[in-house]
């Protein structure tokens, strides 16, 4: 049977409508050939996801994103296609994560299976989307409070450099040199004192060592008088002083009630009379052999001689 040139004309022109189907749900992820199941997900924001990135379980790739597009319901959300290659059963509350794929790379899809006893999903579902932060979003959760603090430092800083700025005038920077200044002749006399402090020890060495000889011996000394006085009977030298000072108040008292010839000396008034004329007649006494010592020559001879007034010189 011979065919004709038209209809080899339209066998070509089939095959090639075919090859470029084929070729095309190809390049958009999608498998005419294989028993592919579709499901869907939705995300608020994408950026780095493109059709054709992997759809991975556990890190095993078992598809392809297949399609992205917004939501017609005025939300702004954006839906996503995934088209699964695989046969592996997983619940229909399994979670489509999106995660970064490296630092430098897109972001894909992973499936995270539930393992709760649900009903398996199917072909058309839509799985509950979520976003796994990646590296570079984890460092600018933490950069953004450090940048804000480190702001408000920087703030705080400017505000006290300018409120110095505002003490420190012209006069407040000349006074503060003159102190510097000032200080830093202290510190060069204090050192000049100190060399010369150790020039001292340093030529009175031998002196310092035989003070320190004797102040050691000195110690040594006083460290046997010390054991000397710990020796001796002090407790019974106390209680002799004590007995010694009870029988001194006992005679004071007796003095002082009229007792003893003390006593009476002290307390009789008519004995302190006696003792007061006696002594006035002793004084006329020797009084008048100062100024007559003849006639009491005359009492040791042995001539009696009459007693007479007191001569007139």
């Amino acid at each position: 049977m011979k065919i004709s040139r038209e209809v080899k004309t339209a066998l070509l022109v089939l095959s090639g409508i075919v090859l470029l189907i084929f070729g095309f749900n190809y390049l958009k992820g999608r498998n005419l050939l294989g028993s592919s199941r579709t499901f869907y997900t939705e995300y608020v924001n994408v950026e780095g996801l493109t059709p054709s990135m992997p759809v991975t379980i556990s890190g095993l790739v078992i598809g392809k994103v297949s399609d992205i597009k917004l939501k017609e319901d005025g939300s702004a959300k954006l839906k996503v296609s995934l088209l699964i290659d695989s046969d592996y059963e997983f619940s229909k509350n399994s979670k489509a994560e999106l995660y970064e794929t490296g630092l430098i790379g897109g972001k894909a899809v992973a499936i995270v299976p539930a393992f709760d006893g649900a009903e398996n999903a199917k072909s058309g579902d839509n799985l509950r989307g979520s976003v796994k932060a990646g590296l570079s979003e984890l460092v600018n959760q933490k950069l953004t409070p450090l940048q804000e603090d480190l702001g408000a430092t920087l703030r705080s800083a400017d505000s006290l450099l300018r409120n110095i700025n505002d003490v420190f005038d012209e006069k407040s920077k000349a006074n503060l040199r003159t102190s510097i200044a000032g200080l830093n002749g202290a510190i060069e006399q204090f050192r000049v004192s100190a060399k010369s402090l150790n020039t001292l020890l340093t030529d009175d060495k031998s002196k310092l060592n035989t003070s320190l000889l004797h102040v050691e011996k000195i110690s040594s000394n006083f460290s046997k008088v010390s054991d000397s006085l710990a020796n001796a009977n002090i407790g019974q030298t106390i209680n002799n002083l004590e007995s010694t000072l009870n029988n001194f108040n006992k005679i004071l008292a007796n003095i002082e009630k009229g007792k003893g010839s003390m006593g009476k000396l002290v307390k009789d008034d008519a004995l302190y009379n006696n003792l007061e004329g006696a002594t006035g007649e002793l004084e006329a006494l020797l009084k008048d052999i100062k100024l007559h010592p003849k006639r009491y020559f005359r009492i040791l001879s042995k001539k009696e001689i009459p007693y007479s007034e007191e001569e007139k010189k």
